[in-house]
């Protein structure tokens, strides 16, 4: 009768491991404590979990009988293992990714928990019977400090890994004489910068952008090994950071000679510590270019515009607001079905006008960007409109589709102070009914109250139907609502996303346009 409960038992284990490992997968692997302080900011998720009633259930029936204790157990992870997977399920926005380096640290978690049996059992030979049970309960309780155990006893082996193929893609990108490469940075709008002008530069040359959002020492590693090819003229490679010298450590492995700033924001601003650090470290790719190199710098960003730097290679200027600068936007319509907008190239006298299906102004500012370096490479102006003509949006950032009877703006990828404004500007101009969905945003250190208040405040003047996801993470958006004396009957606030899609059908009108703007991933549904 046991092997049942038992088998129940490692069923549940094995779904409530792949859920912390999906946890430490988004919290980068616990790089710079990200986890670990992740879980002191969510005590009460943490440790207050259903596991905890297993106590008492064994208590009281262990004493009364053996195998209907071990039967009760069996039958009570049977239940939670189908709400945990059904939890599993709930959330599909950032899945676990089963990578080689995920498969090592279940390998190494088993690896831990059987070693735990086995050194009971030895010690605790004449009373193991009595003790499995709390032993097995242990291991699924302190879950999440076995996969930290398991990853900090991987680190050296991962170390290893990692230099061997960053060795590896060194060595290939030297035998790539004729290539160039073009390295993407910025707080914001870095994946958008990236496809945009891979599409302008794809009108004219071979150009491979790192895929989605490989951004990481191991992300660009990996797309030089199996994608880079002899055929690629350029490569363009985005970087992100968290922290300063990042930045200088990506340069060093792929050596740029172009490289474009998209905005310097507060992204981050808890891992990197200060705005100035942000400022430094974004910089460090303009730093990197070499003399006869060019950097593409954007002249309406006051950090861009007025840091001081050390820079070796050419600037070219974009703007929008600024007319000043080499390149520049202007007569910019949005409508529901994008927008159209003319440039200005420095010592050209005609003006040219482009189209786009994109949808925002810092949009513009990244196709700005992408025409710079076109037009430095000699792609001629009509080759540059048909290139615009032909992005594609990424997806979930700005992405307009049609949901049901409803029209969806996906940007759930690209919650940020600059970015959620500026979304809130695209919903204000839409027609008919305008409903927002919102779990805030991340890693804003000490501003964060502030920038969320400041969210509300917008958000109040741009939308109909406010839902907020998260009551604690968005607390400070729901003050700043009240304070622009928003009707609070049209806020909803929930603890799951999908409880939002259902809502959204009984909020809708004929003409209903929802913006989803959620950059949290699935360890903060508060649910």
């Amino acid at each position: 009768m046991g092997l049942v409960p038992i088998g129940v038992y490692f069923i549940y284990l094995l779904i409530k491991l792949n859920k912390t490992v999906q946890y430490l997968q988004q919290n980068r692997y616990n790089r710079g404590n990200k986890y670990i302080k992740y879980l002191n900011a969510h005590v009460k998720k943490t440790y207050l979990t259903y596991e905890l009633l297993f106590i008492p259930l064994f208590i009281i029936f262990y004493y009364l009988d053996f195998d209907l204790a071990y039967a009760l157990a069996g039958i009570f992870c049977f239940f939670i293992a189908i709400r945990v997977y059904l939890m599993r399920i709930e959330q599909k926005k950032i899945p676990l990714k089963y990578t080689h380096r995920v498969v090592r640290l279940h390998i190494t978690v088993l690896f831990l928990y059987a070693l735990t049996v086995l050194l009971s059992y030895y010690f605790l030979i004449d009373c193991y019977s009595l003790y499995i049970g709390y032993i097995l309960w242990l291991a699924i309780y302190l879950n999440h400090f076995m996969v930290i155990l398991a990853n900090y006893i991987n680190t050296p082996i991962e170390k290893l890994i990692g230099l061997y193929y960053k060795k590896r893609a060194m060595r290939k990108l030297k035998s790539l004489s004729n290539l160039k490469v073009i390295g993407v940075t910025g707080s914001y709008g870095k994946t958008s910068s990236k496809n945009i002008l891979s599409s302008i530069l794809n009108v004219k040359f071979n150009a491979l952008p790192t895929p989605k959002n490989f951004n990481t020492p191991f992300g660009l590693t990996m797309t030089i090994n199996d994608h880079l090819t002899k055929f690629n003229d350029y490569f363009i490679a985005e970087m992100g950071a968290c922290k300063k010298g990042e930045i200088k450590e990506l340069c060093d492995l792929v050596h740029p000679s172009y490289g474009i700033l998209t905005k310097i924001g507060v992204a981050h601003l808890e891992t990197f510590g200060s705005e100035e650090t942000i400022q430094k470290t974004k910089f460090e790719l303009i730093e990197s270019l070499p003399e006869d190199g060019i950097g593409v710098l954007n002249i309406d960003d006051p950090k861009q515009k007025n840091y001081k730097g050390n820079f070796k290679c050419n600037i070219i200027w974009i703007g929008i607001d600024d007319k000043s600068a080499d390149i520049y936007a202007d007569d910019i319509k949005l409508t529901e079905n994008g927008t159209t907008f003319k440039v200005k190239f420095k010592g050209d006298k005609k003006t040219y006008e482009f189209t786009t299906k994109l949808l925002g102004k810092a949009n513009i500012y990244n196709i700005l960007a992408g025409l710079a370096l076109g037009n430095a490479f000699g792609i001629s102006k009509e080759q540059l409109i048909q290139g615009v003509k032909r992005i594609k949006p990424v997806e979930h950032r700005l992405e307009l589709k049609k949901w049901f009877d409803m029209h969806l703006i996906d940007d759930a990828y690209n919650a940020n102070p600059d970015g959620c404004k500026m979304a809130l500007d695209v919903l204000k101009m839409m027609p008919g009914k305008k409903i927002v969905i919102s779990s805030g945003m991340i890693e804003l250190g000490e501003l964060s109250s502030k920038l969320h208040f400041e969210l509300g405040e917008y958000m109040a003047k741009t939308t109909d139907e406010v839902i907020l996801i998260g009551k604690d993470q968005t607390k400070d958006i729901y003050k700043g609502l009240e304070k622009s004396k928003y009707d609070m009957k049209k806020v909803h606030v929930l603890s799951n996303i999908l409880d939002a899609f259902d809502l959204v059908h009984t909020l809708k009108e004929k003409e209903t346009y929802i913006l989803l703007q959620s950059d949290l991933p699935d360890i903060f549904n508060e649910k």
